[in-house]
């Protein structure tokens, strides 16, 4: 009996330790840590790799306090859950229609009052501060776990004691802590129960993602700082900083009593502009600099276009500083912005759901769950491009059955783009016979 098969009949903790000193999903809690979001691993040896518990560092600290991640992230969800899900067949290494059956309902409709596009935000929030999504199919409605609530189980042969470490290293369920008390025995599920989307693999760690956050936790922090630096600005009466000299034969207590004073007239924004009066020998010098001389605008211009590197939304869509400059906002550049968008990460993140989702799926023999944008108003200009594409497939159909090509095998040959499988009739037009060779025909 397995490890998940022996927790899965539920026998009493005693039972569990008897086979193994510990109680499994306490062996990482001490090889665990997070600073800022960042999640940090050390190494220990178990059957398991919790979910890192940064998911609400990343929650609280950069999607709802930074304007740039959430703007990307907003962005990234906006289009994103858009799609629906359908079925897609391949022939010949080339996809068919989509269609779709009953058998889809669950995706339509995963809970009272909620439709695919809910489904797919959920989906896309929890991976984007996570790195990870799991969904689980509870059979009255599908249900979109917190990340930081599961833990991924893994097994392998060749080192049982401690299969992170194997070469053979597979997942083999997963662990879901309620209310995210780890000290809890979890309720453990197989793989074939739970739908986990990774789009960005942890490249060290191959069963678990990693949010595109990670690498720019660092910019993140600069943009809030240069935001808490401007506030402060305001807040210290919207000019640089001041030393102010006193005279020497001033007492502690006297500077102390003018410092409070200056102070209570001089800071803040409201006492912004007011004129500063000195007496007593003292003298204000200007330290620092203001706005303009630091070009705080491109300083933090700069940090805005790293994050939305990372996210993948080009500058000039999420509406970043500098993507509203100069030749960004041309129409050709914007397109190709929103070409780059659709092609490198939106449709990965489709395709890569449709893999996900597809082991709570009853899909037709011979189909996959497939994605299905055709009413993304975004990606209209695609749908464009797409009907250019057909017009000139159709010129070349028209071509090639005028000059005499079987109909059936044209059309076979411009969808393979393989013009090795046109079969001539023996026909040719009349404008490639000699006159009056219809007439001897026909006799």
């Amino acid at each position: 009996m397995n490890l998940v098969q022996m927790l899965r009949t539920r026998q009493p903790e005693e039972e569990v330790r008897s086979g193994y000193p510990m109680p499994f999903w306490q062996n990482l809690l001490g090889g665990q840590s997070f600073l800022a979001g960042l999640n940090q691993t050390w190494p220990a040896k178990s059957d398991e790799e919790p979910i890192s518990d940064s998911y609400e560092a990343y929650a609280l600290q950069l999607f709802q306090q930074n304007p740039v991640v959430f703007s990307a992230v907003v962005a990234r969800l906006a289009v994103f859950s858009q799609a629906r899900l359908a079925y897609r067949r391949f022939e010949g290494g080339r996809p068919q229609n989509l269609f779709g059956d009953t058998s889809l309902r669950k995706f339509e409709r995963p809970w009272p009052g909620g439709t695919t596009s809910d489904l797919l935000g959920k989906i896309l929030l929890r991976s984007e501060l996570a790195g990870n999504s799991f969904v689980w199919d509870s059979g009255r409605r599908l249900h979109v776990w917190r990340p930081d609530r599961v833990t991924i189980i893994l097994g392998s042969k060749l080192e049982p004691d401690d299969p992170a470490a194997a070469e053979d290293a597979e997942v083999i369920g997963y662990g879901y802590h309620p209310g995210g008390d780890k000290t809890r025995k979890p309720r453990i599920y197989l793989p074939d129960e739970v739908a986990h989307f990774a789009p960005i693999e942890d490249p060290v760690a191959h069963y678990r993602g990693m949010s595109w956050l990670t690498p720019v936790i660092r910019e993140v922090q600069a943009d809030s700082a240069a935001t808490e630096h401007k506030w402060q600005f305001f807040q210290n009466g919207a000019t640089p900083n001041m030393v102010v000299k006193f005279d020497p034969q001033m007492t502690v207590d006297q500077a102390r009593e003018f410092k409070e004073l200056m102070e209570a007239e001089h800071a803040g924004y409201h006492n912004a502009y007011k004129t500063l009066f000195l007496g007593g020998g003292a003298d204000a010098t200007v330290v620092g600099a203001n706005f303009e001389q630091l070009d705080f605008k491109g300083t933090q211009g700069k940090g805005e276009t790293r994050i939305a590197m990372a996210s993948g939304v080009p500058a000039t869509i999420l509406g970043a500083s500098e993507g509203l400059s100069g030749s960004s906002l041309n129409a050709g550049n914007y397109s190709q912005a929103k070409r780059l968008f659709s092609d490198i990460r939106l449709q990965h993140l489709w395709g890569n759901v449709c893999a996900s989702l597809e082991v709570l799926a009853d899909v037709p023999q011979g189909a996959h769950l497939w994605f299905d944008t055709r009413s993304i108003p975004f990606l209209q200009d695609d749908l464009k491009d797409t009907a250019e594409i057909q017009q000139k497939q159709a010129a070349a159909i028209r071509q090639l059955v005028d000059g005499g090509f079987d109909p059936a095998t044209v059309v076979a040959a411009v969808q393979a783009d393989d013009m090795s499988l046109l079969n001539h009739t023996g026909k040719l037009s009349v404008q490639l016979q000699e006159p009056g060779a219809q007439e001897a025909d026909d006799a």
